[in-house]
């Protein structure tokens, strides 16, 4: 087993952390939800398939996963950390490898997959969702009522 080297403020920081209901995911699914979609959150598309989407379309067959920057490595924001350098590296990588294989195994099962960075905008990222779920299922979608 591998011991890491970290301060107490650094081990308290991470460990609290959370992997669900992130704010970005709560505004997220707010914008699905006023746009009229609706959905299933944190299910596994796939039985069999230990991979949780956060947010789930399935009539569409739409899985949507909120990836944190630092997490999964954002081509923007990621950051590589000086302390266990070799570590992060080592997990950050195979977090993204986990996502390109999640990817592919619900491309061939017939799912679309989007994947919405922390740092998007949940407005614009429920637009895009949104057009691919009423793409995926033409004859269900109908315009939404404003009040």
């Amino acid at each position: 087993m591998r011991v890491l080297e970290t301060t107490e403020s650094t081990r308290s920081r991470m460990s609290s952390q959370r992997s669900r209901d992130t704010g970005v995911e709560l505004a997220l699914r707010r914008a699905l939800h006023a746009s009229g979609l609706r959905y299933r959150v944190h299910r596994r598309p796939l039985k069999g398939v230990r991979r949780e989407a956060d947010i789930v379309f399935g009539p569409a067959k739409v899985a949507v996963f909120v990836d944190g920057c630092f997490w999964h490595g954002c081509p923007e924001h990621a950051t590589w950390p000086k302390r266990n350098s070799a570590f992060w590296r080592e997990k950050i990588e195979k977090n993204r490898a986990r996502d390109r294989n999640t990817d592919l195994r619900l491309e061939e099962a017939g799912w679309a997959t989007v994947r919405v960075w922390e740092h998007e905008s949940a407005i614009e990222a429920a637009v895009r969702v949104a057009s691919i779920v009423k793409a995926r299922r033409p004859g269900r979608s109908r315009p939404v009522e404003s009040t």
